[in-house]
């Protein structure tokens, strides 16, 4: 019996533990899930066990303060190149619950999509490479050497992956990794990525008077914060969509003619973006398409904003501050700090002297990744699915950052193969989160298959 034939035969089998795994309430970012997070690390590690990998164990992070990290190996392939494999098991929250039409962790099936939080990101994708190995393992026809880690920290950003993977160099040392935290740009038309954006964001905090003040006692001799940040705000982009802030565009990368040629295989209309998102129309950076304005160009985005009353009723006051969250979606050969100088002389430039102001980094920044789309392993990823969906993978560049891509990068200096199977529209993230499950069971077939072909090359 081959690989692919134990794979088809183990469908059924297969959708039985992908419930069962989707039904564990994995939330990293929530503490009371922690418990869970431990579970879902167990589950992981007792399959991967049962299907024949070895050293298997789980791995505490940042000295058992933050969530757990599964690792596994299968090294019996004398002489041939050592896979790293990647996935998470952690998801994120359920709410809003009201607007779920199935509970988000009882998997429910309906048609040919299965529902459930963690659906598309990643349990679906986590488990089709187990099943692959599974394949491989029970059919004596593994022949390269394997390395897993699964991480429970995902969703939070990935705090301690880094330092993990950087205490454990020697160990994680491989050829190549594969990272399975992706998607497709359409059911039938599958996709490498090889490009994703970075991050820089930013809290904007605009302050006037010492307190908020009576608007008709102080009104016209006090310029209002909420006034200057909206109208800084909207001084930072140009009529043509493009960003204003000084020397913005100076390290951006110009896409090849070769890649606007295959970013135009991209199958979604202008229209169906409309659909797709509810707007009534679409806007963005004027000479680019969207699906290179959404991957290949930078952005600018105000993700909240907080100033005065906004309660019940009315409330003549004129705020002491305003408050804006701005993030930057980075493309090499951008970096976030020079951004941060960027915003800053913009704020210097366009800021009157009515108002301070302060500008301060959020969260997590990061670098574009480019990755090596020319690697004898990424041919063997575009064979696998051009021999599994029968038509060649279009070469994809995504919007968001996947932090993980750069750490394995960076961090063990190995070329990084991108290749999922989630959908644009599965809704992560959001209510009613899902997958759709010829993709899962073409999934494990591609991954046995780019197995296979890297034992081959």
């Amino acid at each position: 019996m081959t690989a692919l034939e134990y794979a088809k035969i183990e469908r059924e089998q297969s959708l039985n533990e992908l419930k069962e795994f989707l039904s564990l309430p994995t939330i990293s970012t929530l503490s009371e899930h922690r418990a869970d997070v431990q579970r879902g690390a167990e589950w992981v590690a007792d399959n991967l066990r049962a299907m024949g990998m070895e050293h298997v164990e789980i791995m505490p992070t940042a000295e058992g303060r933050g969530q757990p990290l599964v690792y596994a190996d299968w090294l019996h392939a004398d002489g041939a190149p050592t896979v790293l494999v990647y996935g998470h098991f952690d998801v994120q929250p359920v709410d809003p619950l009201h607007e779920w039409l199935t509970p988000p962790f009882e998997p429910t099936i309906i048609g040919e999509t299965i529902y459930a939080r963690g659906a598309s990101d990643m349990k679906s994708q986590t488990h089709a490479f187990m099943k692959a190995l599974e394949a491989l393992l029970k059919t004596d026809s593994l022949r390269v050497n394997v390395k897993v880690i699964a991480e429970g920290e995902e969703e939070i950003g990935s705090p301690n992956l880094a330092p993990f993977l950087r205490a454990h160099k020697e160990k994680l040392k491989c050829d190549v990794a594969l990272n399975a935290d992706s998607q497709m740009v359409a059911r039938e038309l599958p996709s490498i990525v090889y490009g994703l954006r970075g991050l820089a964001y930013f809290e904007l905090t605009v302050y006037g008077a010492a307190q908020d003040l009576h608007s008709g006692l102080f009104g016209g001799a006090i310029h209002n914060p909420v006034q200057v940040l909206c109208e800084l705000i909207a001084g930072m982009h140009d009529a043509a969509g493009r960003i204003t802030l000084p020397n913005f565009y100076e390290d951006v990368r110009v896409l090849t003619a070769e890649e606007r040629v295959e970013l135009a295989r991209y199958p979604r209309t202008e229209q169906q973006w409309v659909d797709m998102t509810g707007v009534r129309e679409l806007y963005g950076e004027k000479g680019f398409s969207t699906v290179e304005r959404t991957g290949a160009r930078p952005t600018l985005e105000v993700n909240g904003f907080l100033a005065g009353f906004t309660g019940e009723g009315a409330k003549t006051v004129l705020p002491a501050k305003a408050m804006a969250k701005i993030s930057t979606r980075l493309v090499p050969y951008q970096r976030p700090e020079k951004v941060h100088a960027q915003l800053s002389a913009y704020l210097e430039q366009h800021a009157p002297s009515t108002v301070r102001w302060e500008l301060q980094t959020r969260g997590g920044s990061n670098e574009a990744v480019l990755l090596n789309r020319a690697s004898r392993y990424v041919n063997a990823a575009a064979d696998a699915l051009q021999e599994t969906f029968g038509v060649a993978p279009v070469f994809q560049l995504l919007g968001w950052s996947v932090p993980v891509t750069n750490m394995l990068n960076d961090e063990l200096g190995v070329d990084v193969v991108v290749m999922g199977f989630g959908l644009p529209d599965d809704g992560m993230h959001g209510p009613n989160e899902h997958f759709y499950l010829p993709n899962y069971y073409r999934g494990v077939e591609s991954y046995v298959r780019f197995f296979q072909n890297v034992a081959k090359e």
